[in-house]
């Protein structure tokens, strides 16, 4: 029995995955050849950046409109500590936000797909709920729960999970009937169901949705910030606006941008050697 759903685990593969797809490049000689290739176009892309951004810079004369790269790396370093205070409060209402949503959203798209009625109860309180801004509902989420990571955490949460919602429940209905029969036909469990073929087939769909709501999370935390909270990169960018400290708000949102691309990317990686786990190889 275990071995037949072994098989049925690696008969789950989709066709790209499977003896067709030896031909492609990323199978032959040239697959390293993109990934240095993107190693390569990355820096030339910053480089590129940067010096457009020194440009307009010096084009614009006017540090209060667009600081220079030097000013704004110097208030970096200069900000040193202050920035790594205010990113470890956004890290943790990001990393607890996404960690709420995500959860909250693969455990009701599991049940969603299982139960049709279900689905008809909950899905216009879903929809309506993602119809409302965050910042309309400002307000009554400071009242419930204060300025502070608390509402952080909420902001981070719901932002992350209707896209989540979304990719689970399409990933589980992208499931191939033939291989759901076959299942009943070997009498596996609702477990063994859950762990040989519902989670394989729909892990692809699964961490498209998390490198997407990996960087939604980052969204979700500043805006909470921005609505209400004394410690946070997003706080910390009201804060030197106010100040007329450009330098220093560019420093901010350099460090957010770097935190959301760390997030992304450790997103990849582990979609990467999940993906190549499931394929055996």
């Amino acid at each position: 029995m275990t071995q037949q759903l072994n098989g049925l685990r690696l008969a789950t593969k989709s066709p790209a995955e499977g003896p067709a797809a030896e031909g492609s490049p990323a199978e032959g000689p040239q697959a390293g050849r993109p990934l240095a290739g993107g190693w390569i176009a990355w820096p030339l892309g910053l480089i590129a950046a940067v010096g457009l951004w020194a440009a307009l810079a010096h084009y614009v004369d006017k540090p209060y409109v667009l600081p220079r790269p030097t000013a704004v790396l110097e208030k970096l370093i200069q900000n040193a500590g202050l920035i790594a205070w205010h990113a470890q409060a956004t890290l943790l209402a990001v990393v607890a936000g996404f960690a709420i949503g995500f959860t909250l959203a693969v455990v009701l798209g599991y049940l969603i797909y299982r139960s049709p009625t279900l689905e008809r109860l909950v899905t216009p309180y879903i929809v309506a709920s993602q119809a409302v801004p965050i910042i309309a509902i400002a307000p009554l989420l400071i009242i419930w729960l204060g300025a502070g990571t608390p509402m952080k955490v909420l902001a981070a949460a719901l932002i992350v999970f209707f896209p989540m919602l979304v990719n689970t429940v399409v990933g589980l209905r992208s499931i191939n009937p033939a291989y759901r029969e076959l299942m009943r036909a070997l009498s596996a469990s609702s477990s063994q169901t859950l762990l040989k073929l519902e989670i394989p087939a729909a892990m692809p769909m699964l961490l498209a949705g998390l490198r997407v709501a990996v960087t939604l999370s980052v969204i979700g935390a500043v805006v909470g910030e921005f609505l209400g909270s004394d410690r946070g990169l997003g706080t910390l960018v009201l804060i030197t606006r106010g100040q007329w400290n450009d330098a220093l708000t560019f420093a901010a949102l350099l460090t957010l941008v770097a935190l959301a691309l760390a997030l992304y990317g450790g997103a990849a990686v582990l979609e990467r050697a999940l993906l190549r786990k499931r394929q055996g190889r």
